[in-house]
C-alpha cells in the first residue's frame, strides 16, 4: 500500500514538473503556417487547432488556420453573419502533448434556417438579415474603433455568444449582447426590456 501511494505521489510530481506541449502556428502575410513546439503555461491546459474563414456570399475571401495553447472556454465552433459578410470558426481542442497537429477545414457553409436578425449598413441598423446554419441568436456589438463608436448587428451561433468573440476579432472591451427570437436585436426592444426590469425595482424603492 505504501509503495502504491509513493508511486502515485511520484507520478503526480512528475506530471506537475512537465507542462503540456502543443503545436504553435501563426500564419505569415502569405497565409503560410509552420508548426513549432511550445510549452504551455499551467493556466493553459488545452491544445487548440482552429480555422477561421470569411465569406462574402458563397465566395471564400479569407481563411486563417492557427494552433496554440489555450483554455477549454476557447473550444468553440460556429459562425457570425453580418450584412454581406459571414465569418465561421472551426475549433478542435485536446489535452495531450502535441495532439493539435491537424489543420482543420473550414466550418461548412450551411443553408438558411428561417430566422432573421437586424443588421447594419452604411445608413442604419434596420436591414433584415437571413440567418444560416445554427445561428439561432441575434447579436449587437458596440465597439470603439480608432476612437469612433461603432455598432454591428447580425446573426450568431449560441457557442460564439458564450465565449469565442476574441477569436473572431471582437476584443474584450466590446459591449456584446445576444438575444433569441426573430429580429430581437432591435434597439427599441432592448429599451423595452430595460424598462421592464426597472418597473419592479422602482416598486421596491417606493415601498421602502
Amino acid at each position: 500500500m505504501k509503495l502504491l501511494l509513493s508511486l502515485a505521489i511520484s507520478c503526480a510530481l512528475f506530471s506537475a514538473g512537465f507542462p503540456l506541449s502543443c503545436y504553435q502556428c501563426t500564419p505569415d502575410a502569405s497565409g503560410n503556417c509552420t508548426n513549432t513546439v511550445t510549452s504551455c503555461m499551467s493556466s493553459q491546459p488545452t491544445c487548440v487547432s482552429t480555422t477561421a474563414t470569411v465569406y462574402t456570399g458563397t465566395s471564400n475571401i479569407s481563411k486563417i488556420s492557427t494552433k496554440f495553447c489555450s483554455v477549454p472556454q476557447q473550444c468553440v465552433s460556429g459562425s457570425i453573419s453580418l450584412l454581406g459578410v459571414r465569418t465561421t470558426l472551426n475549433t478542435n481542442c485536446c489535452s495531450t502533448d502535441l495532439c493539435n497537429s491537424q489543420t482543420l477545414p473550414e466550418w461548412p457553409q450551411n443553408s438558411l434556417n428561417g430566422r432573421q436578425c437586424y443588421a447594419c449598413n452604411t445608413t442604419s441598423c434596420l436591414a433584415v438579415l437571413n440567418c444560416s446554419g445554427n445561428e439561432d441568436r441575434c447579436i449587437t456589438v458596440m465597439a470603439t474603433v480608432l476612437g469612433t463608436r461603432v455598432m454591428v448587428k447580425g446573426c450568431v451561433s449560441p457557442e460564439i455568444c458564450s465565449g469565442a468573440m476574441s477569436q473572431l476579432g471582437l476584443n474584450a472591451s466590446a459591449e456584446i449582447n445576444c438575444c433569441q427570437g426573430n429580429l430581437c436585436n432591435d434597439a427599441r426592444r432592448i429599451i423595452q426590456n430595460i424598462l421592464l426590469l426597472l418597473v419592479p425595482l422602482v416598486s421596491i424603492v417606493l415601498i421602502h
